[in-house]
């Protein structure tokens, strides 16, 4: 009968195989000096007794996988996927990675986390524990899930946030949000609007208040009102829709909309239409992200670009400079993004007249 998998040592794998300690040590490293018959006989003990190997000595060992482990939301993947809508959010993610590793001998492994679960820590762990990653990538909003980040620093196993200004020892990414929701807010008021709202996404999301705060800073600036203009929704298409509704269908309805991303955004274009208002006739609109599917409805979007692919490329260098010892830049690494201009803004006043 099969210990307890918490009571099995290296000792006792040692004892099951016949080997020493140091060759067990070798097989669980994956060293090179072990001959294969040998390696076969320690992991039929390490199968045998369901032996796990401590994340801590492992990397005590100094060993590298040269695997780079990237994590995204469970849930929120698993419904892009289904909704086959056209985000391609987690395409550019690994495309970035994954060259990027190629070119420096690495790979990249992609995993799926729940953000609510309880049992955040212990799914985590047991990924760690097979796959011994020489980095993680942190996607949001797990970049500032303390959980994970207290998992990683316990076992000094380095870490990247994409989307996250905290630094705490780790690497951070972003990717300007503050500023290019400040940006596509001017670029509205350059066109003549004075009454924008933002949709603003979850606020378990640092990057949907970064966006939200970006908006709201601009209009200040310009001294043009925020009041009653920001609704939020979670990044699905339904919940922007909702937004989309309350803000339409004010007395004093706003000439323009950013939202924080393009689901959010076809929402609003859908409300709009179904409401009897052009786009952008009767209302400008923006969106976040610029997958692809914005080229292709009617209007195209104007869209922030997020550089996603770059960042995360950038993830894995940072990582990897991290590994080797190597000296890092100043934290948060920003990676801007860019105004994607199309069909979907205008400016009110010219359309006022010709309406």
């Amino acid at each position: 009968m099969a210990r307890r998998r918490q009571s099995v040592t290296i000792k006792h794998v040692a004892a099951d195989a016949g080997v020493s300690l140091q060759t067990v040590s070798r097989v669980i490293n994956n060293e090179a000096n072990v001959r294969p018959e040998m390696k076969e006989r320690v992991q039929a003990s390490i199968d045998k007794l369901g032996y796990v190997p401590s994340i801590a000595a492992q990397r005590m060992s100094g060993s590298r996988s040269y695997i780079i482990l990237a994590l995204n939301d469970r849930e929120r993947t698993i419904e892009a996927w289904n909704a086959r809508e056209g985000s391609d959010w987690v395409d550019q993610m690994l495309m970035g990675g994954m060259l990027k590793c190629a070119e420096h001998g690495y790979r990249l492994l992609f995993e799926l986390v729940d953000t609510h679960d309880d049992n955040i820590q212990r799914e985590l762990k047991a990924t760690i524990a097979a796959i011994q990653p020489d980095g993680v990538i942190l996607t949001p909003p797990h970049s500032d899930n303390q959980l994970i980040t207290d998992l990683l620093d316990k076992f000094k196993i380095p870490y990247a946030r994409i989307g996250s200004r905290a630094n705490g020892g780790s690497i951070s990414l972003t990717m300007a949000d503050s500023r290019m929701a400040a940006t596509a807010t001017r670029y509205l008021i350059d066109k003549g609007h004075e009454r924008i709202a933002m949709i603003a996404g979850p606020e378990e999301y640092a990057v949907s208040n970064r966006r939200k705060m970006g908006w709201k800073d601009a209009m200040q600036e310009a001294g043009l009102p925020t009041e009653g203009l920001c609704e939020r929704g979670d990044f699905s298409f339904a919940s922007g829709e909702r937004a989309a509704r309350s803000l339409l269908q004010k007395s004093s309805r706003p000439t323009a909309i950013i939202a924080s991303n393009d689901q959010m955004a076809m929402a609003t274009n859908s409300v709009a239409h179904s409401l009897g208002l052009r786009v952008p006739g009767d209302v400008s609109l923006i969106s976040f992200d610029n997958s692809p599917v914005v080229r292709f409805i009617q209007p195209a979007l104007t869209a922030i670009d997020q550089p996603v692919a770059e960042t995360v490329g950038r993830a894995v260098e940072l990582l990897i400079a991290k590994q080797r010892g190597e000296e890092l830049p100043e934290m948060p690494v920003v990676i801007e993004g860019k105004l994607i201009e199309r069909e979907s803004v205008a400016s009110p006043a010219k359309l006022r007249l010709h309406g």
